[in-house]
């Protein structure tokens, strides 16, 4: 994937991720915190987060598989393509739940 096209969905990732935070802590004791970087996103809610490389995907509850941007706007999850939206809202509803 061309360097230019990686840096947008990544901050479009970043941006889903934040937005979906925001809105499933209305309903929670706890904001998503959201830290992105150009090669590593964060978010954390209380104690439990997630963690996002090019490469890779991480939790706090010592999950851990492959991850990666596709050219159409999907992610690609542990061998499991997702859009981009949708992933973002279920990993962010995930994180929120019970904190």
């Amino acid at each position: 994937m061309r360097e230019d096209l990686h840096r947008e969905l990544w901050t479009s990732f970043a941006s889903l991720l934040s937005g979906y935070g925001a809105a499933h802590g209305m309903n929670s004791r706890h904001q998503a915190i959201l830290e992105v970087g150009s090669d590593v996103v964060l978010a954390r809610a209380g104690s439990r987060w997630i963690r996002f490389t090019r490469d890779s995907f991480t939790t706090s509850e010592n999950l851990s598989s492959a991850f990666s941007l596709k050219e159409d706007g999907s992610v690609e999850i542990d061998g499991k393509i997702e859009e981009m939206d949708f992933a973002a809202e279920r990993l962010t509803r995930e994180l929120m739940q019970d904190t």
